[in-house]
Formats: C-alpha cells, structure tokens, sequence
C-alpha cells in the first residue's frame, strides 16, 4: 500500500460566471458536496465559495487523480443543483478548473482562505481573483 499525502486547491465557476447562489445555495450545495465526496472516497477537507464559484481543498489518494474528482464533484453537484435548489435558471459549472499542490506548511493559510470567502468577496470580485491566479501560479493559455 502506498503512503500518499498530497493536497490540492481546486477552485471552479458556474457556467458563464453567472452569480446564481445565494448565501443559503451555496451553503447547501457544499453541504451536498461533502455528503457526496464521502461517499465517493474524495477526501474533501473544506469547501465554500461566494455567488459564482466554490473552492475546495482535497487530500488526493493514490487511486485519484484531478480531472476525474473535478468531473464527479462538478457533474453530480450540477445535477443534483437543478433538481434540489431555488435557482433563478438552469445551473451548470464551467468546463474550466485551477487546481494547485498545497504544501503542509500551508494548509491552515489555505483552510482560513476557504473558510473567509464571503468577507473575501466582499472586498475582491471572482474576476479580480482569477488574474491573480492566472498571475501567481503562472498559468498558461492552451493556445
């Protein structure tokens, strides 16, 4: 058996970016979100996010990798979203992932990070933070 301890912040958008959760969405999608990962062995240790996005952090195992978690997490919630929430339209998420490798030494900071998204957001838009993304972790076009 292999001893594996790798972490990743994953943060994905709804579709368009439109801002379709409310403050209670949001907090029951992630609700679901954890009750899910559980079930699907997806070691989610934290989740939350504001109107038109969520963050995650996740211990991935040696039998995961990114794109599949991604595609169960954001398929399922997306499904489930539409039959279970008050939404104002269809809900979907963005094809479109950032998912990086969190160190030990940073897990608090990434886990305070998480936790404060709505003091967060009040002060930066999603749109601001994806720069500084795209800027910080020197993400690159396909293209």
């Amino acid at each position: 058996m292999p001893f594996i301890k790798m972490y990743g912040h994953f943060v994905w958008a709804t579709k368009s970016r439109k801002k379709l959760l409310s403050l209670e969405n949001k907090n029951t999608l992630c609700q679901h979100i954890r009750e899910y990962s559980k079930a699907k062995q997806i070691h989610l240790l934290n989740i939350n996010g504001w109107h038109d996005h969520l963050h995650a952090l996740i211990s991935i195992s040696s039998d995961q990798n990114i794109q599949t978690i991604m595609n169960l997490i954001k398929g399922e919630s997306s499904y489930w979203a539409n039959r279970n929430l008050s939404l104002p339209e269809k809900f979907g998420w963005q094809e479109e992932y950032f998912a990086v490798s969190v160190g030990e030494s940073q897990l608090k900071r990434v886990n305070g990070y998480i936790d404060k998204q709505e003091k967060h957001h009040q002060v930066k838009s999603f749109s601001e933070e994806y720069e500084e993304f795209i800027k910080n972790y020197r993400f690159h076009s396909k293209e």
